[in-house]
C-alpha cells in the first residue's frame, strides 16, 4: 500500500500511486505490549536506556557535543525519562500555530531547524519561505528537513530559491530511487512537524506548512458558489529543557540523511525552568521500539475515569480496540471525536468499519462536521494528555518517523478538556440504533477498505 500526501487534500497523483502500490513490502507487526521488555513508563519507571549510533555519536562529537550528554539526550527524545520544568502553551487551530511560529522566527538569533511532512507552495507557504530566507540572510542559519512524498507536488524551484539564499535543506527519502541507492524506503516516511529555534523554543503537534492552516476551522468559507472547510488541528509551543529532547530528534532524523550541512554546535544552549510542566517527549521511527503505540495503550488500561481522544484518520489495531473496549466495560466514558470530512475516502471507510464494535462495547463516538478533522490529541482521566504527528492507525505506528509530546497534571489537562469540549460542540454523535440500519453498499466499502489496514 502506498503511502498517502493525505495530509493534504487529496491522494499520491495517478502513475506515481500506481507504482508505490506496486512496492513489495515487509509483513511488520505490531508487538503484543504484554510481552515486551522494559516499557517505558508514564509514572515514570525508567526502561534500561539506549545510546546513540555510532555514526551519530561521533558526528555530534566532532561538532563539539559533549559525548557525556548524548546518551542523556538519546534518552529524553525516546521517552525514557519525565522532563520537568517546561512551560507548554496549547494553540488550537492554524492561525494561532502559525502565528506563534512566524513570531518565534522572526525573533530567531542564531538558528531555526524545520521539520515537517509538507511545505506547499501556496500563499501562506510562499509567506512562510520568504520569512525563513530573511532570517538567513540576517544571518540566522535556517536547517530544514522535508518529507519528499509529502512534498511531491511542490515545485524544486521553491526549495532551490531557499537554497541559493543559505538554508541548509535535507530531503527525506527521495521518491526516486537513484537518489538514495542502497537506503531507498519508499514507505519509510517522516511525518513529523518540529520547529525548533535557538534551542530555546520548539513547536510539535499536527500542523503542515500550507494553505489549509490559513483559516480557523470552524465554518470557513471560500465563497458563495463552494464551501472550503477548514482544518481543526491541534499543535504545543515548548519552552523549557524539554526542547533539548525535539532538538535531538531533528538532529538523528538530518544524519540519517545527510552526512553533512549541520553544526549543532549551538542547538543545545543551557536550559532554565520556566514552567512548571514534566512532560516526555516520543520519537519513534520504524523498527524502534514502538514508543508511541505503547504509550497509548499503557495509559489506555490505566484510566480509571475518562478518554477522551480526537483521531484524524482512526484505523487501529486489534489491542487499541481492546484497550478502549475494556475501559468503557469497566465504567471509564470512552469518547472518541473522528472526522465527518475527510481528504482520503478509503482512510474514512476502513475508520467507520470500527464503528459498530465501538457503540456496541458503550464507546461514544462522535464525527466533527463543517470543519476537516486533523487534530492528534487525547487528554486521559484529565490529568494525562498527548499532542502530536501520530495519528492512531498502522501507518504511523510502524512506517513513519513521528513525534507525540505527554503532558503529565491536570493544569494541562483542563485546557486539553475544555478543548474536547469545543470540539464536541461542533460535532455530531453516532448513535447505535442509526448506524446499524445504514445500507448495505456503504457496509461493503467499508469491509474493502479494513482490508487494507495494515498499510493504512
Amino acid at each position: 500500500m502506498t503511502p498517502r500526501r493525505r495530509d493534504a487534500r487529496g491522494p499520491v497523483p495517478g502513475l506515481l500511486a500506481m507504482l508505490l502500490w506496486l512496492v513489495v513490502l515487509g509483513c511488520t507487526r505490531l508487538p503484543d505490549i504484554r510481552y515486551v521488555k522494559t516499557p517505558p513508563l508514564p509514572d515514570g519507571g525508567q526502561p534500561a536506556v539506549s545510546r546513540p549510533s555510532a555514526a551519530l555519536s561521533e558526528r555530534m562529537a566532532q561538532a563539539g557535543i559533549d559525548p557525556g550528554r548524548l546518551a542523556e539526550l538519546n534518552a529524553a527524545a525516546a521517552g525514557h525519562t519525565l522532563i520537568p520544568g517546561n512551560k507548554v502553551t496549547l494553540l488550537f487551530d492554524g492561525p494561532q500555530t502559525l502565528g506563534a511560529m512566524s513570531a518565534a522566527i522572526a525573533a530567531a538569533r542564531t538558528s531555526i531547524n524545520l521539520e515537517t511532512f509538507i511545505f506547499d507552495q501556496d500563499e501562506l507557504g510562499s509567506r512562510f519561505a520568504d520569512l525563513l530566507i530573511s532570517r538567513q540572510r540576517a544571518g540566522v542559519q535556517v536547517n530544514i528537513i522535508y518529507d519528499c512524498v509529502g512534498t511531491l507536488g511542490t515545485p524544486d524551484a521553491f526549495f532551490a530559491r531557499m537554497r541559493e539564499a543559505g538554508i541548509q535543506l535535507c530531503p527525506f527519502h527521495p521518491v526516486n530511487p537513484l537518489r538514495r541507492l542502497g537506503h531507498w524506503k519508499i514507505n519509510h516516511r517522516d511525518h513529523r512537524k518540529i520547529l525548533v529555534v535557538d534551542g530555546a523554543i520548539a513547536f510539535t503537534g499536527g500542523a503542515n506548512i500550507s494553505g489549509t492552516y490559513a483559516h480557523g476551522s470552524l465554518f470557513h468559507r471560500k465563497s458563495s458558489s463552494g464551501t472550503s472547510l477548514g482544518w481543526r488541528d491541534t499543535h504545543l509551543k515548548i519552552e523549557g529543557p524539554a526542547v533539548a529532547a525535539l532538538q535531538w530528534l531533528f538532529v538523528e532524523t538530518w544524519f540519517s540523511q545527510r552526512k553533512d550541512g549541520l553544526d549543532p554546535r549551538a542547538f543545545f544552549p543551557p536550559a532554565g525552568e520556566p514552567g512548571d510542566k514534566t512532560v516526555r517527549v516520543l520519537g519513534s521511527r520504524p523498527g524502534s521500539d514502538f514508543e508511541i503505540y505503547r504509550a497509548y495503550i499503557q495509559a489506555m488500561e490505566r484510566a480509571t475515569r475518562s478518554i477522551h481522544l480526537t483521531a484524524a484518520y482512526f484505523v487501529p489495531d486489534a489491542q487499541i480496540v481492546q484497550a478502549l473496549t475494556d475501559a468503557a466495560r469497566r465504567g471509564v466514558q470512552v469518547q472518541l471525536i473522528l472526522t465527518s470530512v475527510s481528504d482520503n475516502s478509503v482512510v474514512h471507510q476502513a475508520s467507520q468499519s470500527y464503528y459498530q464494535d465501538l457503540l456496541r462495547a458503550g464507546i461514544q463516538v462522535f464525527q466533527m462536521k463543517s470543519s476537516i478533522l486533523h487534530a492528534k490529541t487525547a487528554v486521559i482521566d484529565g490529568a494525562w494528555s498527548t499532542v502530536g504527528s501520530t495519528n492512531i492507525d498502522m501507518r504511523s505506528f510502524l512506517f513513519n518517523q513521528e513525534v507525540n509530546v505527554i503532558v503529565l497534571g491536570d493544569g494541562f489537562g483542563r485546557e486539553m478538556e475544555d478543548a474536547f469540549t469545543e470540539d464536541l460542540k461542533n460535532s455530531t454523535e453516532v448513535l447505535r440504533q442509526d448506524w446499524e440500519r445504514r445500507p448495505k453498499g456503504d457496509r461493503i466499502k467499508e469491509w474493502a477498505a479494513r482490508a487494507l489496514e495494515h498499510w493504512l
